[in-house]
């Protein structure tokens, strides 16, 4: 259990890191990926040649027996929605970072992204079950309890992922559409209903972090290995080649189902690794949207 220093120091040094990377790399990305994709009310005219005659308010041009358009225009606020998977395997991790530090990183740059656009920032942080839940607001205290939360939070008790769940409470609680973003290592239940119905309510995102060894077994000889989120313990035997390649071909099905399962509902993924620069593919990310 950290200290209330310790997590302020965390809290101050993770603020000036993605601070700096959200105001002079991600701004003008996540302005460009985002910005405009809504539009709401404003006036109505009256209707000139060229406009689209589903604008025509039939309403008004009863009234003034002749036609008039609804004028809309970009919405100028967006709602950002962090849905942060803080179950056992959010813990994992072998080379620079673990999963749940990775995670932190990332959501903080995408929050301080959102509040240089002046964007309303929320969190859902999920295990099996919403564990919290942090409504949409502005402003540079808000964006920092975020990042003591995404420090200090731990689940209730050793359990397993839900996303499904975190779809649904999502969907529940926020009536707008909102961008979100999904960050885990998707080891869950399945959620593939709940993706599609949430993907066509808001923009959603994906972003799967993973371990190089989740992939990858060493050779080691005879290990003793414990299930992040079960605490069961189980010795496994790394010098057999069946061994390794199951453990391989486990993880390929299950980026397999994630990759199928975003197409199929028409939201986003990328996937970035712990070891890896999650500044390039957040660049490319954005920039390809």
């Amino acid at each position: 259990m950290l200290t209330t220093a310790e997590i302020l120091k965390r809290v101050r040094h993770i603020e000036i890191k993605t601070k700096g990377l959200s105001n002079h790399i991600f701004a003008g990305e996540y302005h460009s990926a985002f910005k405009g994709r809504g539009m709401s009310f404003s006036e109505v005219r009256e209707y000139t040649h060229g406009d689209d005659v589903k604008n025509i308010d039939w309403n008004v041009t009863a009234r003034f027996s002749h036609p008039f358009v609804k004028v809309f225009e970009e919405e100028r606020e967006l709602t950002v929605m962090l849905l942060v998977d803080v179950s056992g395997s959010s813990l994992f991790g072998t080379q620079q970072k673990i999963k749940r530090e990775l995670i932190t990183e990332i959501s903080a740059v995408l929050s301080f992204s959102a509040a240089t656009n002046n964007d309303k920032v929320g969190v859902i942080f999920f295990s099996d079950k919403v564990e919290k839940f942090i409504p949409p607001k502005k402003g540079r205290s808000h964006i920092l309890r975020i990042i003591r939360e995404l420090i200090a939070l731990e689940p209730s008790q050793k359990n397993g992922t839900n996303i499904r769940v975190a779809l649904e409470y999502l969907n529940q609680v926020l009536k707008k559409k909102t961008i979100t973003f999904l960050l885990s290592d998707f080891i869950s239940e399945p959620y593939e209903q709940a993706l599609q119905l949430a993907a066509r309510k808001h923009d959603l995102v994906g972003i799967q972090v993973y371990d190089k060894m989740d992939g990858d077994m060493p050779q080691v000889g005879l290990i003793q290995l414990m299930d992040a989120e079960s605490g069961n313990l189980k010795w496994i035997d790394t010098d057999d080649k069946t061994v390794r390649m199951q453990y391989s071909q486990g993880f390929a099905q299950h980026k397999k189902y994630c990759v199928q399962s975003f197409r199929k509902s028409g939201a986003a993924l990328l996937d970035i690794r712990t070891d890896l620069d999650y500044v390039k593919e957040l660049q490319t990310f954005f920039k390809a949207r």
